[in-house]
């Protein structure tokens, strides 16, 4: 079932196709459904709602009947029932046939890991072809879920993320036009978690390989960051997004210390260490 919700967004319901290992932290899950010819993106760092169901259900339970009050009668059903809502990001979209790809960063799912698995983790280490999902996503591709925006006359790009950023920077970094000048950092937490990412940009692209033992915002982008050598840039333009302490340092960084206007950076909190997304929404109502 489908419905409309606040154009330009709407509900599609999709099924699991295939599932494919990118590294020890990353899973990317490919969808499909009969309705996704009605789902439009331009990409790069394009915010999407996934809804999963819980161990035992069939399919994620969002009450789609209420129409416009969905979300109201989604967060009123008991914790057990209610489906399973996590944020994320589109990594690819393809026609003929139409499929999408969503990047899972597998956060507690290997045994010995010190890190309690999320839900959405636990779903997505045992996804397999025909699992049923929804996906709140955007009919219109050009919409107010896309945060890359740099301002016209960007001479250079800056651009930060962790492991749960990935799949946004990939994208972004991968619509780069020929001549654009680009810095790009990428924090993951293991070596066979780096990806060789395609651009027509001039692009410096530095993967960071985090400690295994020290999980959450990381002093050491930040030192990294500090050490770089930037190229002149009269119009840079800065995206940082990730765990939100360390984004937050890094946006201080970027305005306090290398004097960026504040209006040429785009930061997004994807995640905070010792919290879940439930309690996130919380905080922010």
């Amino acid at each position: 079932m489908t419905t409309a919700v606040a154009a330009p967004f709407r509900f599609f319901s999709l099924q699991v196709v295939r599932t494919r290992r990118l590294g020890p932290s990353l899973l990317r899950v490919t969808f499909a459904g009969p309705d996704l010819h009605a789902f439009h993106s331009d990409g790069r760092d394009q915010s999407l709602s996934l809804f999963l169901p819980h161990p035992g259900q069939s399919e994620p339970v969002v009450p789609l009947e209420l129409g416009d009050g969905w979300w109201q009668g989604w967060r009123e059903l008991p914790d057990d029932v209610r489906a399973v809502m996590r944020s994320y990001t589109l990594r690819a979209l393809r026609r003929n046939p139409d499929e999408i790809d969503i990047d899972f960063a597998l956060h507690g799912v290997e045994p010995g890991s010190g890190t309690l698995a999320g839900p959405a983790s636990r779903w997505a280490a045992g996804a397999a072809a025909g699992d049923r999902v929804l996906l709140l996503g955007p009919a219109v591709a050009d919409n107010r879920a896309i945060r890359f925006r740099p301002p016209e006359g960007t001479d250079l790009v800056l651009v930060w993320g962790d492991e749960t950023a990935v799949p946004a920077v990939s994208a972004i970094v991968e619509s780069l036009p020929a001549g654009t000048r680009a810095r790009v950092w990428l924090e993951v937490p293991r070596a066979g978690d780096i990806q060789d990412l395609a651009t027509e940009a001039d692009a410096e692209i530095t993967w960071l390989v985090r400690d295994e033992h020290r999980a959450g915002s990381s002093p050491a982008a930040l030192d990294v960051l500090r050490a770089a050598e930037l190229p002149r840039a009269e119009r840079p333009y800065v995206w940082i997004a990730g765990e939100s302490g360390c984004v937050k340092q890094l946006r201080r960084h970027f305005v306090g210390e290398r004097g960026i206007d504040r209006r040429s950076v785009t930061f997004v909190g994807y995640w905070r260490q010792g919290l879940t997304e439930e309690q996130l929404r919380e905080q922010g109502e």
